[in-house]
């Protein structure tokens, strides 16, 4: 991400936090939304984006996170339903190009990739990584 994009974040939870704070720190746009004004304590003193207050699940919060004029949206909340149903809206009735979103059930995957959507699966990322470390190591049988 060279230039400066407008970047919408979904949840303000310990990644969405994380990611909307480096995100403001390279200087892009964020705009972060989430149910809970207290989420947003969580934000570096850094952060120098917008918060929203409210239910992205509705179209008059997506609005005013100004969705429309978004290169990117990132949902990721700890709900996958919440997570798919942005992200979808997003690709879909906002054209949104580049649309991520966390999904912690796998299986639910293929889903996401029918709308378009690039999924991230902490899941699976974690399954994967064990299964690389035991693989790795010899195992100790006592």
């Amino acid at each position: 991400m060279a230039k400066t994009q407008e970047i919408v974040v979904v949840g303000c939870g310990r990644l969405g936090s994380l990611l909307a704070s480096y995100l403001s720190n390279e200087g892009h746009n964020v705009v972060i939304v989430d149910a809970r004004e207290a989420a947003f304590d969580q934000l570096s003193a850094e952060f120098s984006g917008f918060t929203v207050v409210g239910d992205a699940t509705e179209m008059a919060i997506l609005e005013q996170s100004r969705i429309n004029r978004a290169d990117c949206l990132l949902a990721v909340t700890d709900q996958d339903n919440i997570n798919l149903m942005v992200a979808q809206v997003a690709r879909t009735m906002f054209e949104v190009s580049t649309v991520i979103a966390r999904v912690y059930d796998p299986t639910r995957e293929a889903i996401y990739k029918e709308f378009g959507i690039d999924t991230i699966s902490p899941t699976q990322l974690s399954a994967d990584a064990l299964l690389n470390i035991l693989h790795q190591s010899p195992l100790v049988m006592p």
